[in-house]
C-alpha cells in the first residue's frame, strides 16, 4: 500500500507511476479526502484546545461559587460539534483506506516505462539452445507415450486444467522437489518452512492478491479462507502485525506447496499440455530486508532461481519485465524463463520481484533499525525457485531422444535413481 503522506507530496511522480502500470483510477479523490481529512482535524484540534481552555475557566468559577451555567451550556454545543467532527473524519479515513487498497506500487526508476510485455527487456541468457536431429515432440505427446502424465485421468477427476502425474513423472516432481529445497536451505541462506495452504482473507491482502485479484482466486466462502496461489502469501504473512528486532533481519525462507489459480482472465490460453493449470507444485524463496539493502537483495534472489536451473542445465533467459507487464503490487520483477523446444516456446518458470515496503504497509510488519528506534518498514521480495510443472515441460522436451526417451539431468540421478525415463 502507498503511503498517504508519500501521495500527498509527490502526487506527479504518482500519477506518472500509476499511469506507467496502465492505471486509471488515479489519486485526485484520495487527494480531495485527505484535504477534507485535514480540514476536520485542524477544526476539531481548535475546539478542543478551546474547550480545554474553558473547562478550566468552569472550574475556577465553580470553586468560587459563580454561575457557570452559560458556559457549560455552549460547551454542549462545542462537544456536540467535535463529536460530529470526529465522526465525518473517520467516515473520510475509511473511504481514503478503501481506495488506498486498489492503488498498485509503483515502479522503480529503472523498470523499462511500456504498456505490455512488448516492451519486457532481455537481461542475459544462458547456455545454447538444444539441436536435434529430428523434430522434438512436445511434452503432452513426450509424457502420453513414457506413461509418466495422464490428462485425461486429471480431468475426469478434477475437470480441464489439472494434472495427474504418474510412475516416473510422480517421481521427478517430488526429485525436482526435493533438490530445490535442498539447494536453497544448504547452499543459498534458506530457512526451510512447511506453511499452510489455506490463510485468511488478512493474509491475502497483505501480500496483494485481494481485493484487486480476488476472481482470480479459488475461496472457502464459508470459512473465510483462500487457497493460496502461492507461497509467497503464507511465507511473508508468518510476520504480519509485527515489529523485528534489526538483528533479524534480513530473514530468508523458503517453501513447497501446491497453488491455486482459478486463472479467470485466461481462458482459451495454452490448454493443451500442462502449461497453465488451476493447480500446480512450486518451491518459494522469499525475503525480508532492509530498505537500503533490497535491489542488491532482488540481484542475488534472481541469482539463486537461476542456479537451479543452471543446475539442471537447462537454457534459459532472464527478462526485465515492463511496467505495464509488472503485477499490482511489484516495484520490479525480472522473470527467468525456459526454452521448451517441443512447442518453440520460452516458458515463464520463475518470476522475482521486489515490492519494496508495499507489502510491509498492507501488513504492518515493521523492524527497528536501533534498539531504542522508531519503527521502519521492511523491504519484501519473493521468487519462484522453481515453479512446476514449467520446469518439467522444459527438462522433457530439453532432454528428449530421438527414441522417444527423455535423459535425466545429472543433479537429479541421485533423486531419481535412474539416468534416463523410458
Amino acid at each position: 500500500m502507498l503511503d498517504l503522506k508519500f501521495i500527498r507530496e509527490n502526487p506527479d511522480k504518482v500519477r506518472a507511476g500509476l499511469s506507467a502500470k496502465n492505471d486509471r483510477r488515479g489519486i485526485d479523490e484520495i487527494l480531495r479526502l485527505d484535504e477534507r481529512r485535514r480540514e476536520l482535524i485542524k477544526e476539531a484540534d481548535a475546539l478542543k484546545e478551546r474547550r480545554n481552555k474553558v473547562s478550566m475557566e468552569v472550574a475556577r468559577l465553580k470553586k468560587e461559587g459563580k454561575d457557570a451555567s452559560t458556559i457549560i451550556a455552549e460547551m454542549k454545543t462545542v462537544s456536540d460539534r467535535i463529536s460530529a467532527l470526529d465522526k465525518e473524519r473517520r467516515a473520510v479515513e475509511e473511504k481514503i483506506e478503501e481506495l488506498l487498497r486498489w492503488i498498485p506500487n509503483l515502479p522503480h526508476s529503472s523498470v523499462p516505462v511500456a504498456p505490455d510485455e512488448a516492451g519486457n527487456v532481455e537481461v542475459r541468457g544462458w547456455g545454447k539452445k538444444p539441436e536435434f536431429n529430428f523434430t522434438p515432440a512436445p511434452h503432452w505427446e513426450l509424457g502420453e507415450k513414457l506413461g509418466i502424465l495422464d490428462l485425461p485421468g486429471a480431468a475426469k477427476i478434477s475437470g480441464a486444467g489439472f494434472i495427474t502425474f504418474t510412475g516416473w513423472g510422480a517421481k521427478l516432481e517430488r526429485a525436482l522437489i526435493n533438490f530445490m529445497l535442498d539447494l536453497h536451505t544448504q547452499k543459498h541462506g534458506y530457512r526451510e518452512v512447511s506453511p499452510p495452504f489455506l490463510v485468511n482473507r488478512a493474509s491475502m491482502f497483505g501480500t496483494g492478491q485481494l481485493p484487486k485479484m480476488e476472481e482470480d482466486m479459488y475461496a472457502l466462502k464459508e470459512d473465510g479462507l483462500f487457497l493460496i496461489p502461492t507461497a509467497e502469501v503464507p511465507l511473508t504473512n508468518l510476520f504480519r502485525e509485527e515489529i523485528l528486532p534489526a538483528d533479524r533481519l534480513p530473514i530468508y525462507v523458503t517453501a513447497y506447496t501446491p497453488c491455486f489459480r482459478r486463472e479467470a482472465g485466461a481462458a482459451g490460453k495454452d490448454t493443451r499440455g500442462i502449461n497453465r493449470v488451476h493447480q500446480f507444485d512450486k518451491v518459494e524463496i522469499v525475503k525480508i530486508v532492509r530498505p537500503e539493502s533490497s535491489y542488491d537483495e532482488l540481484e542475488s534472489l534472481v541469482q539463486n532461481a537461476e542456479a537451479v536451473l543452471q543446475a539442471l542445465g537447462l537454457h534459459y533467459r532472464v527478462r526485465l519485465l515492463a511496467s505495464g507487464d509488472m503485477s499490482f503490487a511489484s516495484a520490479k520483477t525480472y522473470d527467468l524463463e525456459a526454452w521448451a523446444p517441443g512447442v518453440e516456446k520460452y516458458l515463464e518458470v520463475s518470476s522475482c520481484s521486489n515490492f519494496e515496503d508495499f507489502q510491509a504497509r498492507r501488513m504492518d510488519l515493521r523492524f527497528r533499525p536501533l534498539p531504542e528506534a522508531r519503527p521502519e518498514y521492511p523491504h519484501t521480495l519473493n521468487g519462484s525457485g522453481l515453479a512446476l510443472p514449467r520446469t518439467v515441460i522444459a527438462i522433457l522436451e530439453q532432454y528428449q531422444t530421438e527414441k522417444g526417451t527423455v535423459k535425466v539431468p545429472e543433479v537429479l540421478v541421485p533423486y531419481l535413481g535412474t539416468k534416463e525415463l523410458a
